[in-house]
């Protein structure tokens, strides 16, 4: 059975949120739970097919919690083991490569 990992938010992933939200006029605690959703949705649905996920984010800490499904969580173990890492640690680089994800490049306008 999977536990519940906790895995804190890079400065990299926060400010991608930041950006995430200042283009969607969101404020950035719906960024960051948009862009967290966003993440796990992507490396859930690359591991085990699942279209939803169900985390909680903790405003003060930017700790998120997540309990994976048992694709993923084997995954993680695995991945741990041969780095000697805790799955929480391999889980958290997995969500912050998604960081920059999903976030459209603006386009400048040629010079007249």
């Amino acid at each position: 059975m999977p536990k519940t990992l906790e895995i804190e938010l890079s400065d990299r992933f926060l400010e991608a949120a930041r950006e995430w939200g200042d283009s969607r006029l969101t404020d950035e605690t719906t960024a960051v739970e948009q862009k967290v959703e966003q993440a796990l949705l992507e490396i859930e649905h690359l591991v085990s097919g699942a279209r939803n996920v169900a985390f909680a984010v903790d405003d003060e800490a930017k700790t998120v919690r997540y309990e994976p499904t048992a694709d993923l969580a084997a995954l993680l173990e695995r991945q741990a083991e041969t780095r000697g890492l805790e799955p929480a640690a391999v889980l958290e680089m997995h969500v912050d490569l998604f960081a920059r994800a999903f976030l459209e490049e603006t386009e400048q306008a040629p010079e007249v």
